[in-house]
């Protein structure tokens, strides 16, 4: 429920291609009007970004991408000039954006913000009312009250409409589609003629002087990796948590006050039979209408059994007479009041008379009552000390964490002292690398950040504890080595033999590469078909079976005059000629497949398009970058 919510805020997704493509020209320097003095980083339609607003932007897309990659995650990857001048850019455009939306004087009509709403996976009672309690409880826990979220869903639907005013009117015309179609579906018949390095074997002389060269020249293929072997400490939720006591006290009190949570309403189910007639009829109408619903009172009085055929018959609410009226459960709050209260107020089997509404006068059975009913506390007990622990551990975290920090400090040649304190556990591990080790999986020590604070010199060399760094929200780890193995080359007596092979392999693939490019030269001088494979159809849809280099130069081989020859060396497999007998179109066209990369040029060129209307938008707003941008891209490359 939480990601839905996270969904909304962010349907202007596509404005990440800023970050994912940061090479697109428009997003370049270039665009925009020359720097000022002015405070902040950029002025967009008068408004000004500050520096807060774009850390603020650049930590939660760090986040993000934490989130989505985990222990892969590298953020010296992101967290650099580049990276956060594209996050910039990307606030920028909202700001285009949104000044053209206020400009525009677009709108999101109630009913569209209601609808979104009601999307929200999990606020659907089991009557399929909406539930407006979890609803609030939802937002709340992420800080965020109805009002708010409401204002900023509706701007941003309505930014959407914005963009989608432009991205679906794009289109690829047939004639681009189909030539681009055709280059995809062309066949090229194809035979090879390949030089196999092990065929030039015995004609390869290898020295030890070759061997020598070799090794020297590709040293860091026989180097033993940098690892060592570690000691580290974690503190996290978890950890905390498990220190935390609850008394039996605190899950009663808890209990009590929250017993809503461990509660559900009574649930009534009920048939009826709806006279309608409109709330503002002449009287005379409303009296017809009530003299009919008492006429069915006392027939059903007389034949309880007779409801059903009798709603199907006269009821006029199109949803339930069909259903011989029934409307399943549901309980206060799904219908309207005066329904509601006499739908509560009737035992079960029990007719009611006439009840007014604003639809008309129903009829109604109660033919079901689930009764209120509140868990046990022996049931919940322990799912309440669970959330007793959570909040403490919440408020005493942040505490623990000074500790942390301030004991491996203090105890820069041990462990010991902020394990026993803090009551934690001394982990260890080895073979650890300066990168994070996939195998590794989620282990807090495998994350880039808290190994790069580990493989410093003072770490290594003084045996000194590590920094704590936090790895992931309220994880932070610290650690120290107690084995180190740097970086070694292995000795040339230990791998002469791998060193003998690649040699070998290296001298076989440039004798194979020899004579394949001579017997090219022979062939484009005069056609030979001698000596070919079998011939294969090759085109860029078909493409199984052939390695890239390969594929690549059949595909670029030109093919005014055929029979066309192509080479190319592919280390490892030697030299190979490919000769073009036939280009031609299929007879069978994949329509399926046409159409959907008529939809995929369609889609890109709404991109460009979407794209050259933020670079209007962006000068419409007359965009300035700020003085501040400048100091913290060069305060960025400085470090």
């Amino acid at each position: 429920m939480f990601e839905f919510i996270r969904t909304h805020q962010r349907l202007m997704q596509f404005l990440l291609l800023l970050f994912i493509f940061p090479s697109f020209a428009f997003f370049g320097l270039e665009g925009y009007s020359r720097l000022t003095d002015d405070s902040g980083v950029a002025k967009v339609a008068g408004q000004t970004i500050t520096k807060e607003e774009w850390d603020a932007a650049h930590r939660q897309q760090l986040e993000r991408m934490r989130q989505a990659y985990g222990n892969q995650f590298d953020s010296k990857l992101f967290d650099t000039p580049e990276a956060r001048r594209a996050i910039l850019d990307n606030l920028i455009a909202q700001r285009a954006l949104g000044a053209e939306v206020v400009a525009s004087k677009l709108v999101v009509p109630d009913q569209a913000l209601q609808q979104s709403i009601l999307q929200i996976p999990g606020l659907t009672k089991p009557d399929g009312s909406f539930d407006n309690e979890q609803y609030r409880v939802l937002l709340a826990a992420q800080g965020m009250t109805p009002k708010g979220y409401e204002a900023s869903l509706r701007r941003e639907m309505a930014l959407q409409q914005l963009n989608a005013a432009i991205q679906t009117t794009a289109f690829a015309p047939k004639t681009v589609a189909d030539n681009l179609s055709n280059l995809n579906d062309q066949e090229r018949t194809v035979q090879m003629l390949n030089f196999k390095p092990d065929a030039y074997a015995a004609q390869v002389k290898v020295t030890d002087d070759m061997l020598k060269a070799y090794y020297d020249k590709n040293g860091k293929r026989f180097e033993t990796p940098e690892q060592a072997s570690i000691e580290y400490v974690v503190l996290d939720a978890a950890a905390v948590a498990a220190q935390s006591q609850v008394t039996d006290d605190d899950i009663k009190s808890y209990y009590q006050q929250n017993q809503k949570q461990y509660s559900t309403e009574e649930q009534r189910r009920a048939s009826h039979i709806l006279i309608a007639v409109k709330k503002d009829a002449p009287a005379a109408d409303k009296a017809a209408a009530k003299a009919k619903a008492e006429g069915l009172v006392a027939q059903l009085r007389k034949n309880p059994g007779e409801f059903a055929k009798l709603a199907k018959a006269d009821s006029q609410d199109p949803g339930s007479a069909a259903n011989g009226g029934d409307l399943g459960f549901f309980g206060r709050g799904a219908m309207v009041k005066p329904f509601e209260d006499a739908a509560f107020g009737l035992k079960q089997g029990e007719i009611s008379d006439p009840v007014e509404s604003d639809f008309g006068y129903h009829v109604i059975e109660v033919t079901g009552i689930k009764p209120a009913a509140v868990k046990p506390l022996e049931a919940v007990k322990d799912e309440i000390a669970g959330e007793i622990k959570k909040q403490i551990a919440a408020k005493k975290y942040s505490e623990m964490a000074d500790q942390f920090n301030n004991l491996v400090y203090e105890n820069g040649d041990s462990l010991k002292a902020v394990a026993d304190k803090l009551k934690l556990k001394i982990q260890t591990a080895t073979g650890v690398a300066r990168t994070p080790n996939p195998a590794a999986g989620a282990a807090p020590y495998n994350n880039g950040k808290f190994l790069a604070a580990l493989f410093t010199d003072d770490v290594i060399k003084a045996k000194h504890n590590s920094e704590t760094v936090q790895v992931a929200p309220n994880t932070l780890v610290a650690g120290r080595i107690t084995e180190y193995k740097p970086v070694a080359m292995r000795a040339f007596d230990e791998v002469k033999s791998d060193v003998q092979k690649a040699v070998l392999q290296q001298e076989e693939q440039a004798l194979a590469t020899k004579a394949g490019q001579a017997r090219l030269a022979q062939l484009q001088a005069k056609d030979d078909g001698a000596g070919f494979s079998d011939a294969k159809v090759v085109s860029r849809v078909k493409a199984e079976g052939w390695t890239q280099e390969a594929f690549n130069a059949v595909m670029k081989v030109d093919t005014a005059k055929l029979p066309a020859y192509a080479g190319v060396e592919t280390p490892g497999l030697g030299y190979q000629i490919f000769r073009v007998t036939k280009v031609e179109q299929p007879k069978v066209v994949d329509t399926a497949r046409r159409k959907a990369e008529q939809e995929q040029i369609a889609s890109a060129l709404s991109q460009q398009e979407a794209l050259a209307y933020l670079g209007y938008l962006r000068e419409k707003a007359k965009t300035k970058l700020l003085k501040g941008a400048a100091s913290v891209s060069a305060d960025d490359s400085a470090k």
